[in-house]
């Protein structure tokens, strides 16, 4: 196999693992009954006039399932940290204690858990639209390798190659909505 079509091929793979690398970071943040810090993700707080991601201001902890701390490591931040998560329109309701933030993360409802259920799907489609644009992007590669005069079986096995890490991937997209939609169900 020549140099160009080994790179085309190794650069689709490359984009494939980005793709499901974000699918598990959206899928992180789709909370499923269990507190994580993680759920914080993507809160920023005005730190002396700068938006700073809250867990660069504050420890962020989740001593048990149910429950997540935000410990700022300067008391004046407090109360624009507890402003910042109640903005965030995730649906938490910090409690402070005049040190810390206890947020208490309510079980889900049987509505709640369809809801993020749809969620997931959404986020799982739009991972596979992503890997079949990898491939039709690598495909497009290989017909221009093609022109350029590559072997045309050389081509056509790149292409086959690519078709199958293309169904690798979208079968451990399904793998992965799959543990997560049970995760979500799971009372």
């Amino acid at each position: 196999m020549t140099e160009e079509v080994q790179f085309c091929l190794d650069a689709a793979k490359e984009q494939m693992d980005k793709v499901m690398k974000h699918l598990d970071a959206e899928l992180i943040k789709i909370r499923a009954g269990k507190a994580s810090p993680l759920m914080l993700d993507g809160i920023f707080v005005d730190y002396y006039g700068t938006r700073t991601a809250l867990n660069q201001v504050a420890n962020i902890a989740a001593p048990d399932p149910r429950s997540i701390i935000v410990q700022p490591w300067e008391k004046s931040m407090l109360e624009p940290i507890e402003k910042a998560i109640q903005a965030s329109n995730i649906g938490f309701n910090p409690q402070s204690n005049g040190e810390i933030l206890r947020i208490m993360v309510p079980p889900l409802s049987e509505e709640r858990r369809k809801q993020l259920v749809k969620q997931v799907k959404t986020e799982g489609e739009s991972a596979k639209i992503g890997i079949r644009n990898v491939r039709r992007d690598a495909n497009e590669e290989l017909k221009q390798l093609k022109k350029d005069g590559i072997a045309e079986d050389e081509i056509k096995e790149a292409e086959d190659k690519i078709q199958k890490t293309t169904d690798q991937y979208i079968a451990k997209i399904d793998d992965t909505l799959t543990a997560k939609e049970k995760e979500i169900l799971t009372i």
